[in-house]
């Protein structure tokens, strides 16, 4: 490996590190306890974790069968659609926000026709905190299994149509397996992903206390009358964060080594 990379190599990590220095620098560690297991910072806390979880099911769900039309269907109709899909990544939250607001909320057309015709309000509630989640979050996953499908290639499936599989069984028997090692990494991404949403989130769902003031919500309010208070929870969300990465990552790459 060239020396010469050890540098930039050097000033990324402190890129990352150093913010978080800063974080535990100002934290009030003789409030540290007490700030972060106030009933509010749990309600928050408990909140993300439900949410983020019922995002991730529902990015595996929609994401999957997604990533699999992106991976093995052609054409210029799917390159547009590949760029839609990651769409999100590049797009501001609050943009995204606003899209959902009006698309689901009350004047919008899909939400009024919820409205209408089954009394349901999407914005606002802990579903719109599920929505925006998953909307920001399922490209990660997409993402990361079509890009295994994509290097793994067709042949394998390719051969099983041949012996005689129907579609479906090649899909569940063949593409599924090959699917699990990335699906493990990339549902972990999505989990982190939605677990640190903050844009989309208040801009769709809003800030109400235990029903949609997630985590990352919550330290925004805190900023505004306690700082001290907004550092510890900031300090517990990456916390929360890294223990989830550090605890699924390894099984996904092991599923990847086997």
């Amino acid at each position: 490996m060239p020396r010469v990379l050890w540098f930039p190599a050097a000033l990324a990590l402190a890129l990352v590190l150093l913010p978080v220095a800063g974080l535990l620098v100002r934290t009030d560690y003789a409030r540290l306890p007490e700030l972060i297991t106030s009933p509010a910072s749990l309600n928050a806390l408990r909140l993300s974790l439900v949410t983020a979880l019922l995002s991730t099911v529902l990015c595996v769900l929609l994401g999957v069968p997604l990533a699999v039309v992106l991976a093995r269907a052609g054409g210029r109709a799917v390159r547009l659609l590949r760029a839609v899909v990651l769409l999100p990544l590049v797009l501001p939250p609050v943009v995204g926000g606003l899209a959902l607001l009006f698309l689901l909320g009350r004047n919008g057309f899909l939400g009024y026709l919820l409205d209408v015709v089954a009394g349901v309000r999407v914005p606002f509630t802990t579903a719109a905190v599920v929505v925006a989640q998953t909307f920001v979050a399922m490209p990660f996953l997409v993402v990361s299994l079509e890009g295994a499908l994509r290097g793994a290639g067709d042949r394998f499936e390719r051969v099983a149509a041949t012996l005689g599989a129907r579609p479906w069984t090649v899909f569940r028997r063949v593409t599924v397996p090959l699917l699990l090692p990335a699906l493990g990494s990339g549902a972990v991404l999505s989990f982190a992903r939605a677990l640190g949403e903050f844009g989309a989130t208040i801009t769709f769902a809003g800030s109400l206390e235990g029903v949609t003031r997630t985590l990352p919500v919550e330290i925004y309010q805190r900023a505004e009358t306690d700082v001290d208070s907004a550092v510890a929870l900031a300090l517990l969300l990456i916390v929360v964060a890294v223990v989830v990465i550090a605890v699924a990552r390894p099984r996904a790459l092991e599923g990847v080594r086997s």
